[in-house]
C-alpha cells in the first residue's frame, strides 16, 4: 500500500522513498537451512521474496513461501526491504519476488520497460485502496467530517503538539506511497502530515481513536484486518479520474482503487521453473489475506503458523497454483 500501502498503504503503499544506491539488505528473517542457489526448474533451489512493511503483504508473502517449501521442496529467504529498493534487488540479483505491488508505475517503467530486468506476473486477487479515514464516532457527531470540503472546519479538532496550528495528517512508514503534501496544498487544506513512522503506529492511534473518542484523521489502505476490528470511515476526496494523479505535484484527487500484481525478475521468470509457476498462480482475496494477517497480528502466530493454518483449511483455493 500502503500506494501504497494503502498500501499499500499505505502503502501501503505503497511509492517509495529509498536512498539511490543503497544496498538491499539479504538476510533472511524467516528461511529454511540456505542453500546458496537460484530457484531452478528442477526445484530445491532458493527463492527471495522481499517483505515490504505491512502485514498484508506478509500475509502473502507467508503462505507463498509457505507452499514453496512444504510442496515444492525449496529454500525461501524473506528479506526485510522497503519498495525501492526491493526494485532495485532485480538488478543485483538479491530479490526473486515481489508479492504485493501498489501501482508504480514509475518502476515498472524503470525496471521493466527499460532495464529489462523485472517482469509483471499477474493479480494477487487483491483489490487495493488508499484513502484517508476518521474513527466512527467523528462521523457520527459530525456528518459533514466526511467529505473533504469540510475539514476546514475541523481542522482546530486534529490539532496536535507536531502538528502545531494546523490540524494533523497522521502518516505511516515514510517509504509508502504518498500523495498527501499535494492533496493538501492543491485542496487548500489546513493541515498538515505527520509521520507515525509504521503501520503499527496507524494501527494503534486508530484503535484508540475510537475507543477513547479522540480526533483522528489518518491515512490507511484496505484490505487490512483492521476494518474489521475498529469501525472507521473514509474521508471522500475527489473522485478518482484516469490521469488526475499523473503530475504527483498537481494531485488533488483520491487514490484509484488497484488491481494489486506481482513483479519478479526477469531471471527467475525464465529460470524459476515450479516456483516461478506458483508466485504466477497465486491469487486470492482480500477475505484471505486479512484471516492470515489478524493471526499474525492478534492471534499470536508466526508468519509461518499462521500460513500453515490457511493452508490446511483452504486446501481447495490452493492446489490449483501447484505446478504440474
Amino acid at each position: 500500500m500502503k500506494i501504497r500501502l494503502l498500501a499499500g498503504f499505505v502503502v501501503l503503499g505503497l511509492a517509495a522513498v529509498g536512498c539511490g544506491g543503497a544496498t538491499v539488505d539479504a538476510t533472511s528473517t524467516a528461511s529454511a537451512p540456505a542453500a546458496g542457489s537460484t530457484a531452478s526448474a528442477s526445484g530445491g533451489g532458493t527463492v527471495k521474496i522481499a517483505i515490504n512493511p505491512w502485514v498484508g503483504y506478509e500475509a502473502s508473502a507467508n503462505v507463498v513461501a509457505y507452499l514453496l517449501k512444504n510442496e515444492l521442496g525449496y529454500t525461501v529467504e524473506l528479506p526485510e526491504i522497503k519498495e525501492q529498493l526491493a526494485w532495485e534487488g532485480f538488478q543485483t540479483g538479491d530479490v526473486d519476488v515481489i508479492i504485493e505491488n501498489w501501482g508504480h508505475p514509475d518502476l515498472k517503467k524503470q525496471y521493466i520497460e527499460e532495464k529489462k530486468v523485472a517482469q509483471e506476473a499477474g493479480s494477487t486477487g487483491n483489490k487495493g485502496v488508499i484513502g484517508w479515514y476518521i474513527p466512527k464516532w467523528m462521523a457520527d457527531e459530525h456528518p459533514d467530517i466526511t467529505d473533504y470540503k469540510g475539514l476546514n472546519k475541523y481542522a482546530e479538532l486534529f490539532k496536535t503538539s507536531e502538528s502545531g496550528d494546523k490540524g494533523q495528517l497522521l502518516f505511516g512508514d515514510p517509504s509508502y506511497v504518498s500523495n498527501e503534501e499535494a492533496l493538501i496544498k492543491n485542496l487548500e487544506l489546513n493541515y498538515k502530515v505527520v509521520v507515525g513512522g509504521s503501520e503499527a503506529a496507524l494501527i494503534k492511534s486508530a484503535q484508540q481513536a475510537q475507543t477513547q473518542k479522540k480526533a483522528l484523521l489518518f491515512y490507511f489502505w484496505d484490505p487490512h484486518w483492521l476494518f474489521s476490528k475498529t469501525p472507521l470511515v473514509r474521508v471522500n476526496l475527489p473522485a478518482y479520474t484516469e490521469g488526475c494523479d499523473a503530475d504527483p505535484k498537481k494531485v488533488a484527487c483520491d487514490y484509484p482503487e488497484m488491481d494489486l500484481d506481482k513483479i519478479v525478475s526477469t531471471k527467475f521468470a525464465q529460470t524459476g521453473g515450479k516456483a516461478y509457476e506458483l508466485v504466477k498462480n497465486f491469487s486470492w482475496t482480500n477475505e484471505d489475506q486479512n484471516a492470515v494477517a489478524d493471526d499474525m497480528t492478534n492471534n499470536g502466530l508466526s508468519g509461518e503458523d499462521a500460513a500453515k493454518k490457511w493452508v490446511e483449511a483452504n486446501t481447495a483455493k490452493w492446489q490449483s497454483w501447484i505446478p504440474k
